[in-house]
C-alpha cells in the first residue's frame, strides 16, 4: 500500500490531537510542523511513529517548503495566521483543512479555489466545525426548518477562580470571541451583534446552571443555509460574561497598549 503524504501544520494542542488520530493509521505518513522546538519535542516523545519539521510557517517560504509534496495538508494554526495559510495553499492549488478561527471571509477566495483546483474545507473543528455539519445535515433531513441554535462550550473540570475557564485552544482565538462582532440571522437577514451580548442561563443536568452568550460561529450557515433564524453560542459557568465585559471595557482585550499610571 502506497501511504498517503498528511502534513499537520501546528503542533500544539489540537495539531497534536489530529497527528494522534491519523498515527495509527498504516495508510498515512504523517509530519507535523511548526517552528517551536518544545512543541515538537513533545508530539515526538507522544507519538513516536510521526515525522516532525521545524519551519517558520508564518512566511510563504517557509510554509510551501513545509508542505513539500503532501497529499493533503491539515492547519491548526492561530486565527492570525489563518487566512494567508490559507490563501497562500489555494494559490498553490493544494487540498487543505483547516480549523483557524479567522475573522476574515475565507468565502472571497472561493474563485481563486476554482481557478487553481485547490479544494479547502474551512472552519473545520468542533464549533464551527462539527456542529455546521449537523446542522446542515438536520436541515437536510426536514421538510421546513424555522430556527437553528447552536450552543457550544468546553468547561474545564475543576472550576477555579476567578476565570472558571481553561483555553483549549489558542488562547488569542479565545478572547476572539469575546471582542468579535456576532453574525446571526433573523428573519433571513444575516445580523451583526456584540460579542458577548444577549445572555441566557441554561441548566443541565450533570454541569449545572450555565450561561450563554453570542458568538460568531455560523460562519457558512449564515450564507448558505435558507432557515429564517440562526444563532450560535458559547457556554462558560456565570459570571464569566461580567467579568470579559470588565477586562473589555477596561482596554486588556486591545490589540494597542495600555498606560497605567504614565507608563506603558
Amino acid at each position: 500500500m502506497t501511504q498517503k503524504k498528511v502534513v499537520v501544520l501546528g503542533a500544539g494542542m489540537v495539531g497534536s490531537a489530529m497527528a494522534a488520530d491519523l498515527a495509527p493509521r498504516s495508510e498515512f505518513q504523517v509530519t507535523v510542523v511548526d517552528g517551536r522546538a518544545e512543541s515538537l519535542e513533545r508530539v515526538q516523545r507522544k507519538l513516536g511513529s510521526v515525522r516532525t519539521q521545524r519551519a517558520d510557517l508564518s512566511t510563504t517560504e517557509g510554509l510551501m517548503a513545509a508542505v513539500g509534496q503532501a497529499d493533503l495538508v491539515l492547519g491548526a494554526l492561530s486565527s492570525t495566521l489563518g487566512l494567508r495559510t490559507l490563501q497562500a495553499l489555494v494559490e498553490a492549488g493544494r487540498t487543505y483543512c483547516d480549523i483557524s478561527f479567522m475573522a476574515e471571509n475565507a468565502w472571497e477566495l472561493n474563485e481563486l479555489a476554482r481557478q487553481k483546483g485547490a479544494t479547502a474545507v474551512v472552519d473545520c473543528g468542533v464549533a464551527p466545525g462539527v456542529s455546521n455539519l449537523l446542522a446542515g445535515y438536520a436541515t437536510a433531513l426536514l421538510e421546513k426548518t424555522e430556527s437553528i441554535e447552536i450552543y457550544v462550550g468546553g468547561l474545564p473540570a475543576e472550576r477555579r477562580w476567578p476565570y472558571e475557564y481553561k483555553a483549549g485552544f489558542a488562547p488569542h482565538d479565545v478572547l476572539e470571541e469575546y471582542t468579535r462582532p456576532s453574525r446571526v440571522v433573523e428573519h433571513g437577514q444575516v445580523v451583526i451583534k456584540e460579542a458577548l451580548s444577549e445572555p441566557e442561563l441554561m441548566d443541565f443536568p450533570v454541569a449545572g446552571t450555565l450561561e450563554a452568550f453570542n458568538t460568531d460561529g455560523l460562519r457558512s450557515l449564515a450564507y448558505n443555509l435558507q432557515v429564517p433564524f440562526m444563532k450560535e453560542k458559547t457556554l462558560r459557568y456565570p459570571g464569566h460574561i461580567e467579568l470579559m465585559r470588565v477586562l473589555r471595557h477596561t482596554g486588556f482585550f486591545s490589540k494597542e497598549p495600555l498606560q497605567v499610571g504614565g507608563a506603558t
